[in-house]
């Protein structure tokens, strides 16, 4: 049954905080998931959440510490002390206790890791901890299942339960030379119906996939995605295996690419949560909302140096939110269309002339549709004169639109930005200003005997 937080069952917990009961408190975790306990966490104070959490098994808590949104982690840190915080680094996989401890200040991290009784652990973070966290060598954990390509069957199967007790999940056995030199890997099914005195040398795959420890972790996210790989070892520049890195934390890295992408297409500066105070939510939100205003102004002024058309032919004015709506529409929708190309290229690669022809022929069809629609309405309410006015002018602010939609993710990728931040109100406030110039220029033209 899945569990759903209730104000009461929240009140509940809450109270047997207060009045320290530990028996409930433990009967009541015993009964739940480790992400559903991570739930009640969000909820509750700095102060509460730490007294819930030391309750719980060291297993348990690890698991949720090592899951929870990294600034409710960083509060309900502040309030543990190295020993306390200890314990449960030693019972987590190498690579989120490096993600937690890079968190923390110098003095707390180097107090943790001092203070680990596990000093292979202690070893692994400290290895962890030369790499940045945006490479393959900081994604990467030091647990995994490694054999020597010399081994027989039978010593092989030894060697893989000793190792096993320190690693959560085997995803693969890989296959490794007296340097520690990445040759491949077997797997379990091999290894189990392989006679016990056969030589690991005959049984094994060596055509595998890695990645090297400077490899950026968009790179790695790609290729696992592509390959559908659930992990991949990272070797060093002499091919020596140092790690894996599995699928959970490549999850991580492709949701945190598509948050960014969703904040940056939605016009946010910076990351920013629904729980956030009110000056972080304004702060990321303000840049392109003023951006977005200072185009409005302008696209303003464009409209008042039209005033004698306006004075002339009041249902011009009519047409303008038609205008803006749709050149905007169709610039984000074309750009959304070519940031997802960019960001998968296990395709063919397609020319920018390509592109261009492609968004060419979809403008002329959709300009046609909308811009007919349009200039139908208005015979409808009896403004014959504005059919061409309208219709042109729709048909040329969807390719318009399409253009910029195209290029300007494409130059952006080029210069090395993030293409994802020309799908929000930049191009929708560009294509407005455009918009409304084409519109009211095609009037003039057209309309220049009224």
């Amino acid at each position: 049954m899945t569990f759903e937080l209730t104000k009461e069952y929240l009140e509940h917990i809450q109270l047997a905080i207060e009045e320290r009961d530990e028996t409930t408190l433990r009967a009541d975790m015993a009964e739940l998931y480790p992400a559903d306990i991570s739930s009640i966490l969000y909820e509750l104070e700095p102060d509460r959440a730490h007294y819930l959490l030391n309750l719980l098994d060291q297993q348990v808590g690890a698991d949720i510490l090592a899951n929870l949104d990294p600034a409710v982690r960083l509060d309900l840190l502040e309030t543990f002390s190295s020993a306390e915080l200890a314990p449960l680094i030693n019972e987590m996989d190498s690579d989120d206790a490096v993600d937690i401890l890079n968190e923390q200040p110098i003095r707390i991290r180097e107090e943790v890791i001092a203070l680990l009784e596990d000093r292979e652990q202690a070893r692994f973070i400290l290895d962890l901890l030369h790499y940045d966290e945006d490479v393959a060598g900081g994604l990467m954990q030091k647990e995994l299942v490694k054999i020597n390509v010399n081994l027989t069957v039978n010593a092989c199967i030894e060697e893989i339960r000793d190792q096993t007790e320190d690693v959560e999940k085997v995803y693969s056995v890989y296959v490794v030379d007296d340097a520690d030199v990445l040759l491949g890997l077997v797997s379990l099914k091999r290894i189990v119906l392989a006679r016990r005195n056969a030589k690991i040398a005959d049984i094994y795959t060596r055509d595998i996939l890695f990645v090297e420890t400077y490899r950026p972790v968009e790179e790695v996210a790609e290729i696992m995605q592509r390959y559908d790989l659930d992990a991949i070892p990272v070797v060093n520049v002499q091919g020596r295996l140092l790690g894996q890195i599995t699928i959970d934390d490549v999850v991580d890295v492709i949701t945190e690419q598509a948050d960014e992408d969703i904040q940056a297409i939605s016009g946010l500066s910076g990351e920013v949560e629904e729980d956030d105070n009110i000056w972080a939510r304004s702060r990321v939100q303000l840049p392109w909302l003023v951006a977005g205003a200072v185009g409005s102004l302008l696209a303003a002024t464009v409209i008042n140096g039209f005033q004698s058309q306006l004075s002339k032919i009041a249902a011009l004015a009519a047409f303008i939110p038609i205008i803006g709506s749709t050149g905007g529409n169709v610039g984000i929708q074309t750009a959304s269309l070519i940031v997802q190309s960019l960001a998968d290229t296990s395709g063919l690669s397609t020319t920018l002339s390509q592109r261009l022809l492609r968004a060419f022929l979809v403008a002329i069809i959709n300009g046609l549709v909308v811009g007919l629609m349009a200039g139908t309405y208005t015979f409808l309410i009896g403004e014959p004169r504005l059919f061409w006015v309208v219709g042109l002018s729709l048909l040329a602010v969807v390719m318009l639109a399409s253009f910029m939609g195209t290029i300007t993710p494409l130059l952006l990728n080029r210069i090395g930005i993030n293409p994802a931040v020309a799908s929000g109100p930049f191009i929708t406030t560009a294509n407005d200003l455009i918009g409304i110039g084409v519109y009211f220029t095609i009037a003039e033209l057209l309309l220049a005997e009224v």
